[in-house]
């Protein structure tokens, strides 16, 4: 016999957001050692990457409650294949960086896939059951088969966190937005190197009556759970 978690409302903008847990899942998006840890490619563009690195205990604590209740947790990581067959010239030379993908940083080769820099901080860690992906582009459904892992389990409903704010973040609620997901990004467990894009893209998402998705703090999530 399949059972179901009961519905639960949380406070929500711009109104409540319903959802059960058995048929939601936590994506933490990108919250790897290159972006938020010093010395990696985040920093090597010019990035505060302390800025990031400040919503690892928001998360991490948002993190364990919901794995206290049971729910489906995904963790992705912008991550390529070692021969960059998986990236594309535009996004290889894009800005002119001082380390490109595939050149070799502080912590291994920049967004290479089993390098050091590419492993999710070690707070935020996967444990045994939950979904990793790498991902070649911003979006978490792009070439990746996630739609295929979440739709085998039931999943109508997303929660979002992580890096950037308005780059790999907003990208991929789009992507799950157009997929007929329902998202919500909660708010102090994402973070842009710039605050101004984060406050933008929060207004963004939530805009028109939720033209994209739900916002809330983390707070929100913990009283229902």
């Amino acid at each position: 016999m399949t059972t179901t978690s009961p519905a639960l409302r949380m406070d929500a903008a711009p109104f409540v957001y319903d959802f059960e847990v058995s048929k939601t899942a936590l994506v933490i998006i990108d919250m790897q050692r290159d972006f938020i840890e010093p010395g990696g490619f985040g920093e090597s563009l010019g990035n505060d990457v302390a800025l990031l690195e400040a919503i690892v205990p928001a998360t991490r604590t948002m993190l364990a409650a919901w794995r206290r209740a049971g729910g489906l947790v995904v963790h992705t990581r912008e991550a390529h294949r070692p021969d960059l067959s998986d990236c594309p010239p535009a996004k290889l030379n894009r800005g002119n960086p001082r380390l490109r993908i595939g050149d070799r940083g502080p912590m291994g080769r920049i967004l290479v896939a089993g390098e050091p820099g590419s492993q999710i901080v070690e707070a935020l860690a996967p444990v045994d059951g939950e979904i990793v992906i790498d991902k070649p582009g911003k979006g978490a459904f792009y070439a990746t088969g996630l739609d295929e892992l979440l739709k085998a389990r039931g999943i109508a409903h997303l929660l979002f966190a992580g890096v950037t704010t308005e780059v790999c973040v907003q990208t991929t609620m789009r992507e799950a937005n157009d997929r007929g997901y329902d998202g919500l990004l909660l708010e102090d467990c994402t973070e842009s190197y710039f605050p101004a894009f984060k406050a933008a893209t929060l207004a963004m998402i939530r805009a028109q009556g939720g033209i994209v998705g739900w916002t809330a703090p983390s707070s929100a999530l913990l009283a229902v759970l």
